[in-house]
């Protein structure tokens, strides 16, 4: 007789439908858990912040059963809306985890950063293994975040984060600084294992740059810079903008953002105020389109304010490299990114302020016959490194080392006796 499926249950208030790159991940891990791997995954989430009131309280979707907690769903572009939309969405999925069935592991994210803490009373409610899934590192990210400054709830968000550093069965950073920033807080090195992030290379692959979406929006005769994501408070997308100023005198060039985010009207503003006119922004690409929008780009930046290696790992890197396009990480020595870029020579560093050598590669790029394709190819190389199946089977193969199957001891985590 077969064994059950293993159960599982998340917490994280960001799930399908939102746009949010965490989310979208935990989508795509969660259902590849279940349709691939025979798992049973719970997630308990939140109502879609743009879409608010438009899902059931519990549905299934792509055979994952979702818990919707109630809660605000303010506009989080300020601190006071994202702060009103965690708190209520932090009491509500305290209670919801006590009302789903019992599972045999309980894993938590860090939207927001005290959800863990429900995740927790939820699985010592049930007996079994805590999982910290750490996306971003608090209170690092929020003390950096240019609305918001409070030492009180800094003091409480680095409290909380030891607390569940300490109590938990596994911790999985995204990247060796991060492991190492998390060690510095007490968390034990032998329950880390580093599981990176993803980008699907079946969705994502190279493609041609003369394409419906690039003639659509008159790219497809221009050289393009591309920001793709979160036009968020944690990049440092400033710095786009004063590159565009170096390259004002190429009419060959455009800067695209394509996205939205907290600084996206902030930065629209600026870029008109400057008369960047060769500054362009766009609104989010829906899934299938995403192989256009990423294909009408020859280069990509990829940006992260001073101060926050380790704390965020900028997961757009992943799919940037399935598309088969190289980049330019402007960020610190110490930021992941940094590492996989000089071993694999598919793109730049510059510093985080450094507007004119971000210009520079990108006229190196533009000027250099086949440079672009060259580093696109092995970019497109490193990507299937991390291609969305392997890094979901690292997670399986982890999570039933903790629930004990098929009975081996698990390597790097503690298992509850």
């Amino acid at each position: 007789m077969s064994r059950r499926p293993l159960r599982i249950l998340f917490f994280n208030r960001s799930y399908w439908p939102d746009f949010g790159a965490t989310g979208q991940l935990l989508t795509e891990l969660a259902e590849d858990l279940v349709a691939h791997h025979g798992f049973d995954v719970t997630v308990v989430t939140g109502y879609p912040l743009r879409q608010p009131g438009s899902r059931p309280a519990r549905e299934i979707h792509n055979g994952v059963e979702i818990v919707r907690a109630s809660g605000t769903t303010f506009e989080p572009r300020r601190f006071a809306g994202r702060a009103a939309n965690y708190v209520s969405y932090f009491a509500s999925a305290c209670a919801a985890g006590l009302r789903v069935g019992r599972g045999d592991m309980v894993v938590a994210l860090t939207d927001p950063p005290i959800i863990g803490l429900a995740g927790l009373l939820a699985a010592r409610r049930a007996g079994v293994p805590f999982v910290f899934m750490v996306r971003d590192v608090f209170p690092e990210v929020a003390a950096l975040l240019e609305d918001f400054r409070s030492a009180t709830v800094d003091a409480v968000l680095e409290q909380v984060t030891r607390y569940l550093l300490r109590h938990a069965d596994a911790v999985l950073p995204l990247g060796d600084t991060m492991q190492q920033r998390l060690v510095a807080k007490g968390g034990h090195p032998g329950r880390m294992r580093i599981i990176e992030d993803w980008a699907d290379c079946a969705l994502l692959a190279p493609g041609p740059k003369d394409n419906p979406f690039s003639r659509a929006h008159g790219l497809h005769d221009r050289f393009v810079v591309m920001h793709a994501g979160n036009i968020g408070l944690s990049q440092n997308l400033d710095i786009v903008l004063d590159a565009a100023e170096h390259l004002r005198a190429r009419d060959d060039i455009r800067i695209v953002f394509v996205g939205d985010g907290a600084r996206r009207v902030l930065l629209e503003r600026r870029a008109r105020e400057r008369c960047l006119d060769h500054v362009v922004f766009l609104p989010y690409q829906p899934r299938e389109r995403m192989g256009e929008s990423y294909a009408a780009a020859d280069v990509f930046v990829v940006s992260l304010l001073p101060g926050l290696a380790g704390c965020i790992v900028p997961s757009k890197v992943y799919s940037i490299l399935a598309a088969g396009r190289p980049y330019v990480a402007a960020v610190e020595e110490a930021c992941e990114v940094v590492a996989l870029t000089r071993a694999e020579g598919c793109g730049f560093v510059v510093a985080p302020g450094d507007a004119r050598a971000l210009a520079d590669h990108v006229i190196e790029l533009a000027d250099t016959p086949g440079l672009a394709d060259r580093m696109g190819a092995r970019a497109r190389e490193v990507g299937l490194r991390f291609d969305r199946p392997r890094q979901v089977a690292k997670y399986a193969e982890l999570f039933r080392e903790l629930a004990g199957r098929p009975g081996a001891e698990p390597q790097g985590v503690r298992r509850k006796p």
